[in-house]
């Protein structure tokens, strides 16, 4: 980072700001499909994957088990677009932090 002028920094960072997802439209975790089968004989998943596809919102915390929650059908597309903005901010976030380390460095004001 250190190739970047300290103006060309100050503007990566306002721009990276800017590409921001609402902080509202996030999740952390994981979206996992399943399927099951039923049990009853002659059922038909007997014989395939199994009912499905289930979706379940996987979040796990330190020192605990990871909690899932199940996620109807129809709520599938928005929880894969906030679990994307979770993971989009937090690369922000890094390069973020990256650039305000390097002004430190520079002794730069913030």
């Amino acid at each position: 980072m250190k190739e970047k002028s300290t103006p060309a920094l100050r503007r990566r960072r306002k721009t990276l700001i800017k590409k921001l997802p609402p902080l509202e439209a996030i999740l952390r975790g994981s979206l996992i499909e399943r399927y099951k089968r039923c049990g009853k004989p002659g059922c038909k998943c007997a014989q395939s994957r199994g009912h499905g596809p289930k979706y379940y919102l996987s979040v796990s915390k330190p020192k605990q088990k990871p909690e899932m929650d199940y996620i109807p059908l129809g709520y599938q597309v928005q929880v894969e677009e906030y679990l994307e903005n979770f993971r989009h901010i937090k690369m922000i976030l890094e390069e973020l932090c990256e650039i305000n380390r390097e002004l430190l460095k520079r002794r730069e004001k913030l």
